[in-house]
């Protein structure tokens, strides 16, 4: 019987599931490719989808910051992603076909943003530039890119929901610990996490604080954040936070940045 061929390695004849081959591999800390960044989440549904009133200030909000800090802003989807979800799922579509159709509506968002923000050179980017983001925030850009991740027909199919668990809150948290970034902040329309939906019960307890563990175990019936950045939360490396706050506020993200509860902070521990 012939030999399997191995190329010379640390990892040689590994499966690479081996229970204690990564304690055994466990390196230096990984690179942060921009750990200045601060990765600003606008939300479709919370943010984009009111049009004028809410946009045109907050994108001067944000261009002005851009002077100040490294920014990435990270769009998401909103009510066309709802529409076409709900047109997929009638029709029977697959989670990947939903979460390939849901991924174009984000990337038109971030076309839009990023025309908005042209004044203060806001530039439209994809998935695949992020690693040249370094260089374009040296040459002083400021960076858009939309929020759905790439799994794209790979999406993790489910037998309970069809609906993809990897939207654009997910999308920008992946990004900000891949990066290494400073920040990861989500903005909503809301204040930050309820114990319900403020909207529809006015006595909701805003959570200012909680733990990703915590958070699971309190098994909200709706949340404002999705529930896939808690369970990875868990386990991230870089980002071992995450802030909600109300981005129709003026003032609030530069507090975010700084350091300051102005919503919700979920912590990894």
């Amino acid at each position: 019987m012939k030999h399997r061929f191995e190329l010379t390695s640390g990892l040689q004849g590994e499966t690479l599931v081996r229970k204690g081959m990564q304690k055994e591999k466990k390196t230096e800390q990984n690179i942060r490719i921009a750990p200045e960044l601060n990765v600003i989440k606008i939300g479709g549904h919370g943010a984009i989808d009111y049009g004028r009133e809410v946009m045109y200030p907050l994108c001067e909000e944000l261009g002005a910051l851009s002077k100040k800090h490294q920014i990435l802003i990270v769009t998401g989807g909103g009510g066309r992603v709802r529409h076409i979800m709900d047109l997929g799922i009638d029709l029977g579509m697959p989670t990947g076909v939903l979460a390939e159709l849901s991924a174009k509506i984000s990337e038109q968002n971030a076309i839009m943003v990023s025309i908005l923000l042209s004044k203060y050179n806001g530039t439209r980017i994809h998935i695949g530039d992020l690693l040249d983001l370094p260089m374009l925030l040296n040459l002083g850009m400021l960076p858009v890119v939309h929020g759905t991740p790439p799994y794209g027909l790979y999406e993790h199919p489910s037998r309970s929901e069809t609906i993809p668990p990897h939207r654009t809150d997910t999308g920008a948290f992946l990004i900000a610990e891949v990066l290494g970034a400073r920040s990861c902040i989500i903005g909503k329309n809301v204040d930050g996490l309820y114990t319900e939906d403020p909207k529809i019960n006015p006595d909701a307890k805003l959570i200012k604080e909680i733990t990703a563990k915590e958070l699971r175990s309190l098994d909200l019936e709706d949340m404002v954040i999705e529930r896939m950045v808690v369970e990875l939360l868990e386990d991230a490396v870089n980002i071992r936070e995450v802030q909600i706050i109300n981005c129709h506020k003026r003032g609030m993200i530069e507090k975010a940045m700084n350091g300051k509860n102005v919503g919700t902070i979920i912590r990894a521990e």
